[in-house]
């Protein structure tokens, strides 16, 4: 009877084997796990610009899968299919988009948008697609032309730069900037001498004022205080009935009809007076003159 594992035989099995364990190690070196459960579905782009096999595939940034392959669709030119495998807990809405994203040091990337429509795109299915503005492109389209309208004004403000360090006038008020700053330096420590030699004093000097202030209050509150005893109430009674009694006498001194208003307002009395001061002083004029008349003297 012929032997079945022949060393044919076995040295065939094993390079199919040794086969096997290289494609596996490939598929498991680009990322692919070809034992864990995936659903495929499919994308189709326009253009797949640094897309790649074994890129991920991400939700809301994180990795639910990968792509498994990318092929030219000759049925329809200008598509390219491209074959996702995802989780297969992850169901996907039949408004989903995959958006091609990029970045400068990982590469492209999908993003699955996940609609909000309750019905489920079946395995297999063709998700929506789209991609998203190129960070490259942005750079050139965007930023680029800015900085080349940036470009002659920053040549124009280097060259006025330049005029302004070559200035005398530049230097020269650098150099008085220089003694201003040496001056104010110097003004600052005789300020510091002068705090040190006066500040004490002034601290002594403000010490006594406190000290009188505080005695001066001191006496003012005595002096609220013995005002405080004093007989305002009758004081101000008393000065309450002057004030009357003078509005009494005024009021008599205006009544033409009262004593005094006739004393104060009567012209014939007041001419008598006159008349008789005049007759006094005549009398006493005479009688200094003849004193012998009015005065008799007689011996005994």
């Amino acid at each position: 009877m012929k032997k079945i594992f022949t060393k044919e035989v076995i040295i065939g099995l094993c390079v199919a084997v040794a086969i096997l364990i290289l494609c596996f190690g490939i598929e498991f070196l680009k990322g692919i796990n070809l034992f864990r459960p995936a659903n495929f579905y499919v994308a189709q782009y326009e253009n797949v610009s640094g897309l790649e096999v074994a890129a991920p595939v991400l939700v809301d940034g994180f990795k639910v899968g990968q792509v498994r392959e990318i092929n030219f669709n000759y049925d329809n030119p200008g598509k390219i299919d491209v074959l996702m495998a995802l989780n297969k807990s992850l169901h996907l809405p039949t408004d989903s988009k995959a958006m091609i994203g990029s970045t400068l040091l990982s590469g492209s990337y999908i993003e699955i948008k996940l609609g909000q429509s309750q019905e489920m795109l079946p395995v297999g299915g063709v998700v929506e697609s789209g991609s998203t503005p190129d960070l490259m492109a942005s750079l050139s389209d965007e930023i680029l032309p800015s900085v080349g309208s940036i470009m002659p004004k920053i040549d124009s403000l280097l060259l006025t730069v330049n005029r302004l360090a070559s200035d005398p006038a530049l230097v020269a008020s650098i150099k008085n900037l220089e003694t201003v700053t040496r001056n104010v330096s110097s003004a600052s420590r005789n300020l510091d001498l002068i705090m040190q030699r006066q500040v004490p004093g002034l601290l002594n000097g403000a010490q006594s004022a406190v000290a009188n202030i505080d005695t001066i209050t001191a006496n003012l509150n005595l002096l609220v205080e013995e005002l405080g005893k004093l007989p305002l109430q009758q004081t101000m009674e008393n000065v309450n009935g002057m004030t009357a009694n003078l509005e009494k006498f005024s009021s008599n001194l205006n009544n033409p009809h009262s004593t005094l208003g006739e004393l104060t307002q009567d012209s014939e009395l007041y001419d008598r007076i006159n008349r008789l001061t005049a007759d006094i002083d005549s009398l006493i004029l005479d009688i200094k003159k003849n004193p012998k008349r009015y005065i008799s003297i007689k011996l005994l």
